[in-house]
């Protein structure tokens, strides 16, 4: 019997352990997607206990403990923080074949070095030596040394003063020589997600992001073509800040045919507080996506979708807690027409930025994948990328998949690989998950006589998906840095 969460944790042959152990482990982490807060970065934050670094906003746990039976009291209520871990604690026995049981064990073992099974009887001893590292030895910056973390890009409103982006970092590992990195740089930066910049549907909330937006630029916004130049304003201030991507959280692509002046006609609309029809709606995003994107291309940035989530399920609880509280899931939303429509108008216009689009329905897979064929233009390897796979998916079934999908519809050589799209400065693991499930799918491939047993070029390989794409893509290079 295997022992579980071994050195060779998800690595079921000799190829993949060697494809792992030899290539993919040493290298650094490219994170380009994350919610990470940046203040918490430029201030190394140091944490009181694990409770407020593993629990606090993460809603998958959150989610795991509803189920469990765990009363909101304990969640996201005034209970202590160690009643709030020793909830968490008596979950995770339950949450066996959940993702959460691998992350949360994964997690403890690395920064923590803590290898016991977090169940009942172990909780108060975990809680205190997890918490005892955190006080001590393992700040924010001190974690993402150990994790050896060269950039992190975070997700950043228009209207953000970007105040924590403004230098480099030093990161130095508190955990001895071999566990991190030492002493190196971490590049800090910005991306631009002007959801709430299209968000008209809500138009009094709009009113108000609108209000914001002018006080920021200092711009009149009573015309859309003065939007257009508040936006942009902001574009070229996060663009000096070393800002190199955009990214977009959308049901599902937009891309309704438009005018100008029916443009105009739903902003005025819209500042006069007047209610708005559906198709207006759709037409001023679509108007506004349209626009983004060309002020990404521009600048040589990088766009990113994130299309298929059905957010704010439940009311009761969205207006007890707000939104991001473990009350969203996948959609089923039509995406494919609209997805070809709003790439090929740009393309036809020369327009079209490097671009990664995150599906978070699994029977869209191969939609997304051979969408992305129909607009590389051989211009960049991977001009157009399939994303990891994301929210829901970011689990060992979700990530074969989008690697098949990929891989069948695609290069999956030329994949710029994983992020961690999370709040917590514990979720580094992730990159360790998926690369041990890239090199085991590899390996299984080779020892299946499916792929030739070439480790130099699979080696190479591994090395592109885990760091070497991403840094080329995103021009992430020594000589590129801000």
């Amino acid at each position: 019997m295997k022992p579980f969460l071994d050195e060779n944790f998800l690595l079921q042959t000799r190829t993949a352990q060697v494809l792992y152990h030899d290539y993919a482990r040493p290298m650094p982490i490219i994170d380009y997607h994350n919610h990470l807060p940046p203040n918490e970065i430029a201030e190394d934050k140091v944490f009181e206990n694990i409770t407020r670094i593993w629990l606090d906003g993460d809603h998958y746990k959150w989610r795991a403990m509803r189920t469990n039976g765990v009363p909101e009291h304990y969640i996201t209520g005034d209970a202590s923080d160690y009643e709030k871990f020793e909830k968490w604690a008596e979950t995770v026995p339950y949450t066996m074949r959940n993702p959460l049981y691998h992350w949360t064990h994964l997690e403890l073992k690395n920064p923590f070095g803590i290898s016991d099974l977090l169940k009942p009887e172990t909780a108060r001893h975990i809680y205190e030596e997890a918490s005892e590292k955190l006080r001590t030895k393992l700040s924010v910056r001190n974690i993402l040394a150990n994790f050896n973390v060269k950039v992190v890009c975070t997700t950043d409103d228009p209207t953000d003063s970007l105040e924590f982006h403004k230098k480099e970092f030093l990161l130095s590992s508190p955990l001895g020589e071999g566990q991190g990195m030492g002493a190196a740089g971490l590049l800090l930066l910005p991306t631009f997600r002007p959801d709430k910049a299209m968000a008209v549907d809500n138009v009094s909330a709009y009113n108000v992001y609108l209000d914001k937006l002018a006080a920021v630029t200092n711009v009149e916004l009573n015309s859309w073509h003065n939007f257009l130049t508040a936006v942009r304003q902001r574009h070229d201030f996060f663009a000096s800040l070393g800002c190199r991507l955009s990214d977009h959280g959308l049901e599902t692509m937009y891309a309704e045919n438009y005018t100008e002046n029916e443009v105009v006609h739903v902003f005025l609309k819209a500042r006069a507080g007047q209610h708005l029809e559906p198709a207006e709606v759709l037409r001023y995003k679509s108007a506004c996506l349209y626009e983004f994107a060309k002020l990404d291309h521009e600048k040589g940035w990088t766009q990113q979708f994130h299309i298929g989530a059905i957010r704010n399920n439940n009311t009761r609880m969205q207006s007890k807690l707000g939104a991001d509280s473990g009350f969203d899931s996948i959609g089923d939303f039509p995406v494919a027409q609209n997805m070809a429509k709003f790439f090929d108008k740009l393309d036809k216009e020369d327009k079209l930025a490097k671009t990664i689009i995150y599906n978070l329905n699994p029977a869209d897979n191969e939609v997304f994948a051979t969408m992305l064929g129909n607009f590389q233009d051989g211009s960049v390897a991977g001009k157009m990328q399939f994303g990891s796979a994301w929210w829901f998916l970011d689990q060992k079934d979700g990530m074969e998949k989008q690697i098949n999908a990929l891989s069948n519809m695609g290069l999956l050589s030329r994949f710029v690989g994983m992020l961690t799209d999370s709040r917590s400065f514990l979720s580094f693991s992730r990159h360790e998950y998926f690369r041990r499930i890239l090199c085991n799918l590899l390996g299984n491939d080779v020892e299946n006589g499916e792929l030739p047993h070439d480790e130099k070029w699979l080696g190479k390989m591994v090395q592109d998906i885990c760091y070497y794409n991403a840094e080329q893509y995103f021009g992430f290079g020594a000589e590129n840095s801000r």
